[in-house]
């Protein structure tokens, strides 16, 4: 769905690289929300660091094994997408749960 949206809207010059920065934002959202706690500075710098690799290499198994097997291409954006609004309404809840605690 994502990825056909780019494509008809932006071509495939710029493909690669729009859906590294969709992605690569939604995980450090994914990452905010779930996992994230206080770290010094170049802790937090080394961590986004390596989630932009992650996100590249499975940047390139989005885009390549679809055409490798000529079949749709894999939902990648759109779970991240997902993962950020469960992850989002559980931090809600729990916020309102804290606060109604104290």
């Amino acid at each position: 769905m994502v990825f056909d949206f780019v494509m008809e809207n932006f071509g495939k010059e710029n493909l690669f690289t729009i859906l590294f920065i969709v992605n690569y934002i939604l995980a450090a959202i994914a990452y905010k929300l779930g996992f994230a706690k206080k770290l010094a500075i170049i802790k937090s710098v080394i961590v986004y660091i390596l989630l932009a690799i992650g996100v590249f290499v499975l940047n390139i198994m989005f885009i390549v094994l679809p055409v490798a097997w000529a079949k749709d291409s894999l939902p990648l954006t759109e779970s991240l997408v997902i993962i950020c609004l469960v992850l989002g309404i559980y931090r809600l809840r729990l916020y309102r749960q804290r606060k109604k605690a104290s």
